[in-house]
């Protein structure tokens, strides 16, 4: 079962969670009560902005247009960015929690406090 390390932009610990693989990481940070900002929950306002960084290798995740398409229009991602459909998982820079299903390994999620 991975561990998740909540942290705020300064990288200051905010909480430590187990969760199951396959959980969606916004539905993982509202049960434990993590400060997550988050107003749709449906990917289409973009405040669930989180930048995930874990110490296993680099793998290719895949992200819908939606995702994209909010992360460009938050101005999150250039349209170099959003007009790729595979990224890599921990250089990617901004995801949607609301789109990001929890992985094998453990991760560091850095919730910005914006």
């Amino acid at each position: 079962m991975p561990t998740l390390h909540f942290v705020d932009g300064a990288g200051q610990l905010i909480a430590v969670v187990e969760a199951q693989p396959g959980d969606l990481l916004l539905d993982v940070a509202r049960l434990a009560d993590v400060p997550l900002h988050w107003r749709c929950g449906q990917g289409t306002c973009g405040t669930c902005k989180v930048a995930i960084r874990h110490a296993g290798p680099e793998r290719a995740v895949s992200l819908s247009r939606k995702e994209r398409n909010v992360l460009l229009r938050a101005g999150l991602i250039d349209a170099a960015q959003a007009a790729q459909e595979i990224w890599a998982d921990v250089s990617a820079g901004w995801r949607l929690a609301c789109h990001v299903p929890v992985a094998e390994q453990d991760w560091q999620v850095v919730c910005p406090q914006d």
